[in-house]
């Protein structure tokens, strides 16, 4: 189990970005963001689930991102299959390819605009409850609870995943700053404990080094309060210093033109090391996330892993395998200080090194947040076009 794997030290592999990556493969529609593949195009859902096993992932995340009935049906966004139907296909998926390696299956949940649009704590943890009944029924091994804006929101998830009697873990997409009502990481962290969660930690909207960051804020605060967690980072392969609270989402580029942000393999060595030295045991990654990277982790970490995963058969560690290239002066690339030093060009000469990002400053309660299971409508978009026109 998780808990005994975590408890023992072991380092556990999370998987990577399932919406990014499916969406660049023609399998997620960007925008509603949500995980209708699992049902609709399995094949392509359990060849990533293959690829990040081979990679080095202990753990098949179900496709279930976003997978509420509320979130299914918002704003115009017509389903052919039930949320039901979606998350008995994500969990049977992932327990296919788990099973076929020393992999774990989590079941996972997500915020809600019914939260976004101040309904009730017993109308929001409904809709939780409907997700976890499938889970329970595929026996999943641990459930989480991520991507989640407002503490209290997922303080809610996890008192309704407690009820299942399996393990529990917890991660904000918030930064340094702390949730968008102004929580710090360190008070986070303490009520996702006091609520039920054994593992707490980051996901998303911000890049490796400030998710470790955040998580480091999150066990000061917990070590503070006299509980005891263990700790968690799957941050974006994007990266983010130029964010703001809201982190990526609002960068002008998001999220279509992301590209030139993304992490190389060694940048995600670096990660995996300095994760591992902040005392975080459970580390993966999230939206941009390929397989690639999560080898890199699993490389990072072999000596304190004690193997190499699959992938590596066909990756020579720190390029090594370059020795075999016909030119000479790639040949030369074949070691380790060469791609620690190398400092990557863009091949944009005309781009800045950074954004702008959005600073709208709205959450929960405002008006423009209320979510409808209408479509969008034109008089609806204007405003927001001529306010972003603007630059407000």
């Amino acid at each position: 189990g998780i808990l005994e794997r975590l408890d023992a030290g072991e380092v556990v592999i999370g998987d990577g970005g399932f919406v990014f990556a499916l969406e660049k493969r023609g399998y997620v529609k960007a925008g509603p963001w949500t995980p209708e593949a699992a049902a609709e195009h399995p094949e392509a859902v359990r060849q990533l689930h293959r690829e990040f096993l081979r990679a080095g992932s202990n753990v098949m995340q179900t496709f279930t991102f976003y997978a509420s009935d509320d979130k299914l049906e918002n704003r115009g966004h017509t389903q052919r299959f039930t949320g039901q139907q979606i998350n008995e296909a994500a969990c049977d998926l992932a327990r296919e390819v788990a099973s076929e390696g020393d992999a774990l299956v989590a079941g996972g949940v997500s915020q809600t605009p019914s939260y976004l649009s101040c309904k009730s704590e017993d109308d929001v943890k409904t809709i939780f409850k409907k997700q976890i009944d499938v889970f329970v029924q595929k026996d999943v091994d641990f459930l989480i609870a991520e991507y989640f804006e407002h503490v209290e929101e997922a303080e809610w998830a996890v008192q309704v995943l407690k009820t299942t009697g399996k393990p529990v873990a917890a991660t904000l997409c918030i930064g340094p700053e702390g949730d968008l009502n102004g929580v710090s990481p360190g008070d986070c962290a303490v009520r996702l404990v006091k609520a039920g969660a054994q593992i707490v930690g980051i996901n998303c909207h911000f890049d490796p080094e400030t998710c470790v960051k955040t998580v480091k804020m999150m066990k000061e605060g917990v070590e503070k309060a006299g509980l005891k967690a263990h700790y968690m980072s799957q941050p974006l392969a994007y990266h983010t210093p130029d964010c703001n609270r809201q982190g990526f989402i609002d960068l002008p580029e998001f999220p279509f033109s992301l590209e030139p942000r993304i992490l190389t393999r060694w940048d995600m060595q670096k990660y995996a090391r300095e994760a591992y030295n902040a005392g975080i045991r459970y580390i993966g990654g999230c939206c941009g996330f390929e397989p690639y990277h999560i080898r890199a982790l699993a490389e990072e970490l072999a000596p304190e892993r004690g193997f190499l995963p699959a992938g590596s058969e066909k990756h020579g560690t720190w390029g090594s395998g370059l020795d075999m290239h016909t030119k000479p002066w790639v040949r030369a690339r074949a070691r380790r200080d060469y791609w620690e030093k190398l400092k990557p060009a863009s091949g944009r000469p005309f781009c800045p090194s950074m954004s702008v990002p959005d600073g709208w400053g709205i959450t929960k309660g405002h008006a423009d947040l209320m979510q409808q299971k209408e479509a969008t409508s034109q008089d609806q978009l204007k405003p927001l076009f001529d306010r972003a026109d603007k630059g407000l």
